[in-house]
């Protein structure tokens, strides 16, 4: 069992800058993090308000994902997409940014997606499972029944790819993902 949680590794500083530990399976596995990566994935959104998501695979071919941001600014959310699930579409979400080093765990049964806050942004995230886009889903950003609340200025409108214009509602879906006995909970 696992939940999102955000994970805000220690730095090193000293006078040539830091170091940081940003993955290590034995502490992450006292998390309650136990899944083993099998693929990294890294993106540049070059526009400010970039929006990608939200996103998950179906199973058998789920994924975990450990998400950071290595440049830039992100805002980070994951969707409880979990049928049965007490907190099935809520969201929780946090800013990732190359200057907080934090990271965000979204465990499979979460949708996940991401709006840059700034141009240039560079998102790297591990995977648990490959791509299968015969399996890749998701929901729609501005989903009023998730209602999250991007921090996008007035009036302005996230630039989306063709693919996450089109993506269904959370009352279209029928979640074949299972609740797993334990609730989203806030990440701060």
């Amino acid at each position: 069992m696992s939940t999102v949680t955000l994970i805000q590794p220690k730095r090193f500083n000293d006078e040539r800058g830091w170091f940081t530990e940003t993955y290590n399976k034995t502490a992450f596995s006292k998390l309650g993090i136990a899944c083993s990566f099998l693929q990294d994935n890294h993106s540049l959104s070059i526009p400010a308000f970039t929006l990608r998501g939200l996103h998950f695979q179906i199973p058998p071919h789920g994924q975990d994902k450990l998400v950071r941001c290595i440049r830039g600014r992100i805002f980070d959310v994951a969707v409880d997409v979990r049928a049965g699930s007490p907190t099935y579409g809520k969201w929780v979400g946090a800013e990732l940014s190359a200057d907080n080093g934090h990271q965000l765990f979204v465990p499979i049964g979460f949708a996940h997606g991401f709006l840059t806050l700034e141009p240039r942004c560079e998102v790297v995230y591990k995977c648990s499972g490959f791509y299968a886009p015969q399996h890749d889903g998701g929901i729609i950003w501005n989903d009023a029944d998730v209602g999250i609340e991007w921090p996008l200025p007035l009036n302005t409108m996230p630039e989306l790819s063709a693919k996450d214009r089109q993506l269904q509602s959370l009352a279209e879906f029928e979640s074949p993902f299972n609740f797993d006995g334990q609730a989203l909970e806030p990440l701060f």
